[in-house]
């Protein structure tokens, strides 16, 4: 019997929750939410985040306590090792992508600079 692969990506208990929120309150039903990159952005990429309605050909999926996380096949040396979580503070609440892939950042935090992950 093989042994299962890992998951690209970690979800914390924090993010779960808030998935399971959004999917509560999203007007027409999902079955997750979609991780992607995209190019764009001052440091050249930036995270994706969408309601998921079906599951894509090659879509990496993860099941949490909140629902489904759907990664974009594009995405996935990008993201793997990446671990995703929900942080509130004093002034926002909001996705965090503590990723291993991250060359850099630019300030305003909202893009990134990723180099695909290494496959040994």
């Amino acid at each position: 019997m093989p042994t299962p692969r890992p998951a690209v990506m970690k979800v914390t208990d924090a993010a779960a929750a808030q998935i399971r929120d959004i999917l509560a309150r999203a007007e027409k039903p999902a079955i997750g939410v979609r991780v992607g990159i995209e190019k764009g952005g001052c440091a050249g990429m930036s995270y994706q985040m969408d309601l998921a309605h079906e599951v894509a050909k090659g879509d990496e999926v993860i099941e949490t306590s909140g629902g489904r996380v759907l990664i974009d096949p594009k995405a996935v040396l990008y993201l793997l090792g990446s671990e995703m979580d929900f942080v509130v503070d004093k002034l926002s609440a909001k996705f965090v992508f503590k990723n291993p892939n991250e060359v850099s950042s630019c300030g305003c935090g909202e893009s990134v600079s990723l180099a695909p992950a290494k496959i040994s």
